[in-house]
């Protein structure tokens, strides 16, 4: 496998039209699960991709593998639990980044809430180039985060350990160690994702030199910064040519945002890709913006991204193009041929 991920998802209820949760009549569902995003994404993308989790041995657990199977991920490693029941959310129709966003979580007792390394299938996990978890996953129990600490242990052979710190506060209400459990699951990785206000809210830093100074262990760390850009350090050379250490700041392209669910899982799939394939810093951060594009111009947590002739297009234009791009609803969907190349 390319990537494995490993990481709890759920069935999202998303409603039919806009208002507050207890005056939607009906909601349409989707997946959610910021690890299955990522397997998703890399899958359509071109990528050999596989998504360890557990379900419950319900109709909603037999969505999500069939579902996330659909995108050709490989799902043969996730366990039906007959004794625990599958996560469910549901969320207004609202951007998430507004007041007026609800979500109602369904996930305590899950069947994926119980992961752990006596009743995961270790051997599936670590058979890729690249591991992916979340700091979500850390949260959800003290059995989790075990296993989350046995995958990113130093050993010979590790594979690449990818993690996005995900600091979401609400999980670690009762958990007040919650920030320092993520800054020690983030220096043993080798390629870390930090969105800058995160940094802020967790740990208090603020500054990529002060973020940076934290994880002084991780080869790449990667600082998203919104609608503005993101940042990537990268220590080591991984084929790269400009990876010196230095760091690799690049402008986002405007986006006609419908929502911001999955954004940062779709940033870190480009990025991984980018990274799969050997590419610059500059264009694995090109790639992660493109991929994050895609999410933001659909209305649920997954989107597919472009093309991958598409994809590498845009990538490859000058910094004046690139800088001129407006990516509008519908752009993933948009026919591009290499004869177009000069009409992006």
């Amino acid at each position: 496998m390319d990537v494995v991920t490993l990481g709890e998802s759920m069935v999202t209820f998303v409603p039919t039209r806009p208002g507050r949760l207890a005056d939607v009549p009906s909601f349409d569902r989707a997946i959610g699960g910021a690890e299955s995003n990522v397997a998703c994404a890399l899958a359509a993308f071109g990528h050999t991709a596989r998504w360890v989790s557990r379900v419950g041995a319900d109709g909603f657990g037999e969505r999500l593998v069939e579902g996330i199977g659909e995108y050709g991920v490989d799902v043969s490693a996730v366990h039906r639990d007959p004794t625990r029941p599958t996560g469910v959310y549901f969320r207004t129709a609202a951007d998430r980044a507004t007041r007026a966003h609800e979500v109602a979580y369904y996930r305590a007792g899950s069947a994926a809430s119980v992961m752990s390394t006596g009743n995961t299938d270790l051997a599936a996990v670590l058979a890729g180039r690249v591991l992916h978890l979340t700091g979500i996953t850390a949260a959800l129990s003290a059995e989790c985060l075990a296993l989350l600490r046995e995958l990113t242990a130093p050993r010979p052979g590790r594979p690449l350990v990818s993690f996005d710190v995900n600091y979401r506060p609400a999980l670690w209400r009762d958990h007040p160690e919650g920030p320092r459990v993520l800054l020690e699951l983030a220096r043993r990785a080798d390629i870390v994702f930090i969105a800058d206000d995160e940094a802020r809210a967790a740990w208090g830093l603020r500054g990529g030199r002060a973020i940076l100074a934290a994880l002084p262990e991780p080869a790449t760390v990667v600082i998203k910064q919104g609608r503005g850009g993101a940042t990537a350090c990268v220590k080591a050379t991984g084929g790269a040519e400009d990876s010196d250490g230095t760091a690799t700041f690049v402008r986002a392209p405007a986006v006609d945002v419908v929502a911001h669910v999955g954004a940062g899982d779709a940033f870190a799939a480009g990025f991984l890709s980018g990274t799969l394939r050997g590419l610059s810093v500059r264009d694995r951060v090109r790639h992660g913006l493109l991929f994050a594009a895609a999410a933001l111009t659909a209305p649920t947590d997954l989107a597919a991204p472009p093309a991958r002739a598409h994809a590498d297009h845009l990538v490859a234009l000058d910094d004046a193009a690139w800088g001129r791009l407006r990516l509008a609803p519908g752009w993933t969907r948009t026919a591009w041929a290499p004869e177009e190349a000069n009409t992006p």
